[in-house]
Protein backbone atom coordinates (compact mmCIF):
# COMPACT_ATOMS: atom_id res chain seq x y z
CA UNK A 1 0.00 0.00 0.00
CA UNK A 2 1.18 3.52 -1.16
CA UNK A 3 1.90 6.77 1.19
CA UNK A 4 -0.74 8.46 -0.01
CA UNK A 5 -3.42 5.14 0.02
CA UNK A 6 -2.26 4.84 4.12
CA UNK A 7 -3.15 8.26 4.41
CA UNK A 8 -6.36 8.84 3.13
CA UNK A 9 -7.50 5.79 4.91
CA UNK A 10 -6.27 7.10 8.17
CA UNK A 11 -8.06 10.35 6.93
CA UNK A 12 -11.48 8.14 6.31
CA UNK A 13 -11.27 6.19 9.62
CA UNK A 14 -10.62 9.46 11.73
CA UNK A 15 -13.52 11.36 10.01
CA UNK A 16 -15.93 8.16 10.20
CA UNK A 17 -15.15 7.69 13.98
CA UNK A 18 -16.26 11.87 14.59
CA UNK A 19 -19.24 11.25 12.67
CA UNK A 20 -20.14 8.47 14.82
CA UNK A 21 -19.59 9.80 17.85
CA UNK A 22 -21.71 12.45 16.56
CA UNK A 23 -24.76 10.91 16.70
CA UNK A 24 -25.24 10.65 20.66
CA UNK A 25 -25.00 14.68 20.19
CA UNK A 26 -28.01 14.20 18.22
CA UNK A 27 -29.81 11.54 20.61
CA UNK A 28 -29.14 13.18 23.93
CA UNK A 29 -32.35 14.47 25.49
CA UNK A 30 -33.34 17.35 27.79
CA UNK A 31 -30.36 19.37 25.91
CA UNK A 32 -31.39 23.04 25.31
CA UNK A 33 -28.47 24.25 23.83
CA UNK A 34 -25.25 22.63 22.11
CA UNK A 35 -23.72 24.32 24.90
CA UNK A 36 -24.67 22.23 27.20
CA UNK A 37 -24.31 18.85 25.91
CA UNK A 38 -21.21 18.38 27.44
CA UNK A 39 -22.73 19.03 30.75
CA UNK A 40 -25.71 16.43 29.82
CA UNK A 41 -25.70 12.87 32.01
CA UNK A 42 -27.74 11.42 28.89
CA UNK A 43 -25.22 12.54 26.01
CA UNK A 44 -22.33 12.01 28.35
CA UNK A 45 -23.44 7.90 28.69
CA UNK A 46 -24.51 7.50 24.96
CA UNK A 47 -20.22 9.02 24.23
CA UNK A 48 -19.06 6.58 26.06
CA UNK A 49 -21.35 3.67 24.65
CA UNK A 50 -20.30 4.77 21.42
CA UNK A 51 -15.97 5.35 22.23
CA UNK A 52 -16.92 1.65 23.57
CA UNK A 53 -18.35 0.70 20.26
CA UNK A 54 -15.79 1.81 18.24
CA UNK A 55 -12.71 0.08 20.47
CA UNK A 56 -14.99 -3.25 19.60
CA UNK A 57 -14.71 -2.69 15.89
CA UNK A 58 -11.17 -2.33 15.72
CA UNK A 59 -10.63 -4.95 18.53
CA UNK A 60 -12.90 -7.12 16.36
CA UNK A 61 -11.27 -6.12 12.98
CA UNK A 62 -7.61 -5.99 13.81
CA UNK A 63 -7.40 -8.78 16.63
CA UNK A 64 -10.41 -11.17 16.92
CA UNK A 65 -11.25 -12.09 13.19
CA UNK A 66 -7.14 -12.52 11.85
CA UNK A 67 -6.65 -14.53 15.03
CA UNK A 68 -9.69 -16.65 16.45
CA UNK A 69 -12.51 -16.16 13.21
CA UNK A 70 -10.07 -17.00 10.67
CA UNK A 71 -8.59 -19.65 12.79
CA UNK A 72 -12.44 -21.26 13.52
CA UNK A 73 -11.97 -20.45 16.79
CA UNK A 74 -15.90 -19.92 17.56
CA UNK A 75 -15.92 -20.16 20.70
CA UNK A 76 -13.62 -18.19 22.10
CA UNK A 77 -14.62 -15.45 19.39
CA UNK A 78 -18.36 -16.03 20.70
CA UNK A 79 -17.46 -15.41 24.74
CA UNK A 80 -15.05 -12.52 24.02
CA UNK A 81 -18.00 -10.56 21.66
CA UNK A 82 -20.02 -11.36 24.67
CA UNK A 83 -18.20 -9.89 27.10
CA UNK A 84 -17.31 -6.58 24.92
CA UNK A 85 -21.23 -6.88 24.77
CA UNK A 86 -21.96 -6.47 28.44
CA UNK A 87 -19.65 -3.81 28.64
CA UNK A 88 -20.85 -1.54 25.81
CA UNK A 89 -23.96 -2.13 27.86
CA UNK A 90 -23.36 -1.77 31.31
CA UNK A 91 -20.04 -0.13 31.82
CA UNK A 92 -21.04 3.21 31.24
CA UNK A 93 -23.94 2.27 33.45
CA UNK A 94 -21.62 2.55 36.35
CA UNK A 95 -19.43 5.07 35.56
CA UNK A 96 -22.37 7.26 35.55
CA UNK A 97 -23.95 5.80 38.16
CA UNK A 98 -26.23 8.61 40.03
CA UNK A 99 -25.35 10.88 37.60
CA UNK A 100 -28.81 10.28 35.03
CA UNK A 101 -32.13 10.84 36.90
CA UNK A 102 -34.08 7.74 36.97
CA UNK A 103 -37.14 6.88 34.61
CA UNK A 104 -40.43 7.83 35.65
CA UNK A 105 -42.20 4.99 37.87
CA UNK A 106 -44.46 2.73 35.66
CA UNK A 107 -47.71 1.39 36.62
CA UNK A 108 -48.27 -2.22 38.34
CA UNK A 109 -47.96 -5.13 35.90
CA UNK A 110 -46.33 -2.94 32.97
CA UNK A 111 -42.72 -3.17 31.97
CA UNK A 112 -39.85 -0.31 31.77
CA UNK A 113 -39.91 1.12 28.17
CA UNK A 114 -37.18 3.21 28.93
CA UNK A 115 -34.99 0.46 30.01
CA UNK A 116 -35.79 -2.31 27.30
CA UNK A 117 -35.55 0.85 24.78
CA UNK A 118 -31.50 1.07 26.21
CA UNK A 119 -30.93 -2.21 25.92
CA UNK A 120 -32.25 -3.19 22.39
CA UNK A 121 -30.36 0.32 20.76
CA UNK A 122 -27.04 -0.93 22.46
CA UNK A 123 -27.72 -4.36 21.11
CA UNK A 124 -28.73 -3.18 17.45
CA UNK A 125 -25.27 -0.83 17.57
CA UNK A 126 -23.38 -3.75 18.51
CA UNK A 127 -24.48 -6.19 16.32
CA UNK A 128 -23.65 -3.29 13.31
CA UNK A 129 -20.56 -2.73 14.93
CA UNK A 130 -19.86 -6.76 15.22
CA UNK A 131 -21.38 -7.42 11.31
CA UNK A 132 -19.75 -4.56 9.32
CA UNK A 133 -15.86 -5.24 10.68
CA UNK A 134 -16.69 -8.63 9.76
CA UNK A 135 -17.50 -7.99 6.14
CA UNK A 136 -14.75 -5.45 5.89
CA UNK A 137 -12.19 -7.78 7.00
CA UNK A 138 -13.63 -10.77 4.71
CA UNK A 139 -13.30 -8.27 1.97
CA UNK A 140 -9.71 -7.38 2.86
CA UNK A 141 -8.75 -11.05 2.50
CA UNK A 142 -10.60 -11.59 -0.27
CA UNK A 143 -8.78 -8.74 -2.05
CA UNK A 144 -5.63 -9.78 -1.06
CA UNK A 145 -6.31 -13.53 -2.21
CA UNK A 146 -7.26 -11.57 -5.19
CA UNK A 147 -3.93 -9.78 -5.73
CA UNK A 148 -1.83 -12.50 -4.76
CA UNK A 149 -3.53 -14.27 -7.18
CA UNK A 150 -2.97 -12.15 -10.16
CA UNK A 151 0.86 -12.09 -9.45
CA UNK A 152 1.34 -15.21 -9.57
CA UNK A 153 -0.75 -15.67 -12.65
CA UNK A 154 1.56 -12.77 -13.95
CA UNK A 155 4.53 -14.50 -12.87
CA UNK A 156 3.94 -17.37 -14.62
CA UNK A 157 2.95 -15.83 -17.97
CA UNK A 158 6.41 -13.93 -17.85
CA UNK A 159 8.14 -17.75 -17.12
CA UNK A 160 6.40 -18.64 -20.36
CA UNK A 161 7.47 -15.74 -22.57
CA UNK A 162 10.60 -15.12 -21.85
CA UNK A 163 12.04 -18.58 -22.86
CA UNK A 164 9.97 -18.75 -25.70
CA UNK A 165 11.66 -15.95 -27.21
CA UNK A 166 15.33 -16.72 -26.24
CA UNK A 167 15.03 -20.16 -27.76
CA UNK A 168 13.76 -19.17 -31.17
CA UNK A 169 16.12 -16.43 -31.08
CA UNK A 170 18.84 -18.95 -30.62
CA UNK A 171 17.71 -20.70 -33.52
CA UNK A 172 18.35 -17.95 -35.47
CA UNK A 173 21.99 -17.33 -34.25
CA UNK A 174 22.74 -20.97 -34.76
CA UNK A 175 21.25 -20.95 -38.40
CA UNK A 176 24.21 -18.01 -39.00
CA UNK A 177 26.96 -20.16 -37.88
CA UNK A 178 25.78 -22.88 -39.42
CA UNK A 179 25.99 -20.69 -43.05
CA UNK A 180 29.42 -19.32 -41.47
CA UNK A 181 28.34 -16.10 -42.68
CA UNK A 182 30.55 -12.57 -41.50
CA UNK A 183 27.08 -11.16 -39.77
CA UNK A 184 27.58 -13.95 -36.83
CA UNK A 185 29.72 -11.46 -34.80
CA UNK A 186 27.22 -8.78 -35.23
CA UNK A 187 23.92 -10.97 -34.43
CA UNK A 188 26.05 -12.34 -30.97
CA UNK A 189 26.39 -8.56 -30.32
CA UNK A 190 22.29 -7.75 -30.82
CA UNK A 191 21.27 -11.08 -28.83
CA UNK A 192 24.23 -10.22 -26.03
CA UNK A 193 22.47 -6.77 -25.46
CA UNK A 194 18.52 -8.56 -26.01
CA UNK A 195 19.98 -11.34 -22.70
CA UNK A 196 20.72 -8.16 -20.93
CA UNK A 197 17.14 -6.43 -21.18
CA UNK A 198 15.57 -9.76 -20.46
CA UNK A 199 17.55 -10.74 -17.68
CA UNK A 200 17.68 -6.69 -15.93
CA UNK A 201 13.99 -5.09 -17.36
CA UNK A 202 12.10 -8.34 -17.36
CA UNK A 203 11.79 -9.07 -14.01
CA UNK A 204 10.63 -5.55 -13.66
CA UNK A 205 6.59 -4.19 -13.54
CA UNK A 206 7.20 -1.64 -15.86
CA UNK A 207 10.36 -0.35 -17.69
CA UNK A 208 10.60 3.10 -19.89
CA UNK A 209 8.99 2.65 -22.92
CA UNK A 210 12.29 3.92 -24.84
CA UNK A 211 14.32 0.84 -23.52
CA UNK A 212 11.40 -1.29 -24.63
CA UNK A 213 11.42 0.37 -28.13
CA UNK A 214 15.13 -0.22 -28.64
CA UNK A 215 15.39 -3.66 -27.76
CA UNK A 216 12.32 -4.64 -30.14
CA UNK A 217 14.67 -2.85 -32.48
CA UNK A 218 17.94 -5.20 -31.62
CA UNK A 219 15.35 -7.78 -31.91
CA UNK A 220 14.55 -6.74 -35.44
CA UNK A 221 17.91 -5.51 -36.90
CA UNK A 222 19.12 -9.49 -35.51
CA UNK A 223 15.96 -10.80 -37.74
CA UNK A 224 17.65 -8.54 -40.25
CA UNK A 225 21.01 -9.97 -40.07
CA UNK A 226 19.36 -13.46 -40.34
CA UNK A 227 17.14 -13.06 -43.10
CA UNK A 228 18.99 -10.88 -45.44
CA UNK A 229 17.29 -9.90 -48.50
CA UNK A 230 14.74 -12.99 -48.48
CA UNK A 231 12.18 -11.45 -46.93
CA UNK A 232 10.32 -7.82 -47.73
CA UNK A 233 10.36 -6.12 -43.77
CA UNK A 234 9.26 -2.72 -42.81
CA UNK A 235 9.38 -1.20 -39.62
CA UNK A 236 9.07 1.95 -37.83
CA UNK A 237 8.80 3.65 -34.60
CA UNK A 238 7.13 6.81 -34.50
CA UNK A 239 6.61 9.38 -31.53
CA UNK A 240 7.47 10.84 -28.25
CA UNK A 241 8.20 8.24 -25.37
CA UNK A 242 9.90 10.90 -22.97
CA UNK A 243 8.13 9.93 -19.72
CA UNK A 244 5.84 7.04 -20.66
CA UNK A 245 6.26 3.50 -19.16
CA UNK A 246 5.04 0.08 -20.21
CA UNK A 247 5.45 -3.82 -19.17
CA UNK A 248 8.27 -5.37 -19.99
CA UNK A 249 8.37 -8.20 -22.97
CA UNK A 250 4.48 -7.54 -23.51
CA UNK A 251 4.70 -6.40 -27.91
CA UNK A 252 7.55 -8.56 -28.52
CA UNK A 253 5.18 -11.59 -28.70
CA UNK A 254 3.54 -10.10 -31.45
CA UNK A 255 6.35 -9.29 -33.61
CA UNK A 256 8.21 -12.41 -32.80
CA UNK A 257 5.19 -14.33 -34.04
CA UNK A 258 5.34 -12.90 -37.25
CA UNK A 259 8.50 -13.67 -37.76
CA UNK A 260 7.94 -17.82 -36.51
CA UNK A 261 4.92 -17.90 -38.99
CA UNK A 262 5.77 -15.48 -42.27
CA UNK A 263 8.74 -16.76 -43.22
CA UNK A 264 9.04 -18.93 -46.11
CA UNK A 265 12.01 -19.87 -48.58
CA UNK A 266 9.32 -21.30 -51.34
CA UNK A 267 6.97 -18.08 -51.48
CA UNK A 268 6.83 -14.42 -50.83
CA UNK A 269 7.28 -13.17 -47.42
CA UNK A 270 6.35 -9.58 -45.95
CA UNK A 271 6.34 -8.59 -42.69
CA UNK A 272 5.10 -4.73 -41.92
CA UNK A 273 5.61 -3.64 -37.93
CA UNK A 274 4.59 -0.08 -37.03
CA UNK A 275 4.90 1.38 -33.50
CA UNK A 276 3.02 4.51 -33.13
CA UNK A 277 3.19 6.74 -29.71
CA UNK A 278 1.23 9.68 -28.55
CA UNK A 279 0.06 10.95 -25.24
CA UNK A 280 -0.27 8.17 -22.87
CA UNK A 281 -1.22 5.67 -25.52
CA UNK A 282 0.70 3.51 -27.91
CA UNK A 283 -0.39 1.32 -31.10
CA UNK A 284 1.11 -1.45 -32.00
CA UNK A 285 0.22 -2.67 -35.71
CA UNK A 286 1.89 -6.38 -37.19
CA UNK A 287 0.99 -7.89 -40.34
CA UNK A 288 2.62 -10.79 -41.87
CA UNK A 289 2.09 -12.49 -45.23
CA UNK A 290 0.47 -16.23 -44.41
CA UNK A 291 2.73 -18.22 -45.75
CA UNK A 292 2.32 -22.60 -46.26
CA UNK A 293 4.81 -24.27 -43.48
CA UNK A 294 4.90 -27.74 -41.77
CA UNK A 295 4.46 -27.45 -37.80
CA UNK A 296 6.58 -29.81 -36.08
CA UNK A 297 5.00 -31.89 -33.94
CA UNK A 298 6.34 -30.10 -30.62
CA UNK A 299 5.54 -26.59 -31.97
CA UNK A 300 2.65 -24.87 -29.93
CA UNK A 301 0.65 -23.06 -31.85
CA UNK A 302 -0.34 -19.81 -30.35
CA UNK A 303 0.68 -20.25 -27.16
CA UNK A 304 2.96 -17.08 -27.16
CA UNK A 305 -0.01 -14.70 -28.49
CA UNK A 306 -2.77 -16.31 -25.82
CA UNK A 307 0.06 -15.67 -22.44
CA UNK A 308 0.71 -12.03 -23.65
CA UNK A 309 -3.30 -11.55 -24.40
CA UNK A 310 -3.68 -12.91 -20.78
CA UNK A 311 -0.74 -10.75 -19.55
CA UNK A 312 -2.53 -7.41 -21.42
CA UNK A 313 -6.36 -8.52 -19.77
CA UNK A 314 -4.23 -8.70 -16.21
CA UNK A 315 -1.74 -5.58 -16.17
CA UNK A 316 -4.09 -2.77 -18.24
CA UNK A 317 -7.72 -4.02 -17.97
CA UNK A 318 -9.86 -1.78 -19.53
CA UNK A 319 -7.04 0.07 -20.91
CA UNK A 320 -6.34 -1.89 -24.11
CA UNK A 321 -7.93 -3.28 -27.53
CA UNK A 322 -6.04 -5.90 -29.46
CA UNK A 323 -7.95 -7.47 -32.70
CA UNK A 324 -6.17 -10.72 -34.10
CA UNK A 325 -7.72 -11.47 -37.69
CA UNK A 326 -6.46 -13.27 -40.64
CA UNK A 327 -7.63 -11.34 -44.12
CA UNK A 328 -6.54 -11.17 -47.82
CA UNK A 329 -3.74 -13.71 -46.67
CA UNK A 330 -2.56 -11.67 -44.11
CA UNK A 331 -2.12 -11.96 -40.33
CA UNK A 332 -2.46 -8.90 -38.69
CA UNK A 333 -2.48 -7.84 -34.89
CA UNK A 334 -3.33 -4.22 -33.58
CA UNK A 335 -3.05 -3.42 -30.52
CA UNK A 336 -4.26 -0.15 -28.96
CA UNK A 337 -3.28 0.39 -25.11
CA UNK A 338 -3.45 3.43 -22.58
CA UNK A 339 0.12 3.62 -21.23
Amino acid sequence: MGIKSSIRQVITHISLCLLFLCIPLLMAPQAGSWSELPRNPFMARHLQSFILLIGVFYLNYYLLIPRLYFQRKYIVYGIILLLALLSVTFLPDLLFRGQIPAPPPEAPGRHKPFISMELSQNFFSFLVVVFSSLMLRINTRWKKAEDEKLQAEVSLLKAQINPHFLFNTLNGIYALAIEKSDLTPDAIVKLSGIMRYVLNEGNKDFVALSKEIAYISDYIDLQRIRLGNTTQLHYSAEGDTAGLKIAPLILITFIENAFKHGISTEEPSDIRIRITCSTKELHLEVSNRMVSRRKSGNESSGLGLDNTAGRLRHLYPGKHRLLIEEKDAYFTVSLHMEL
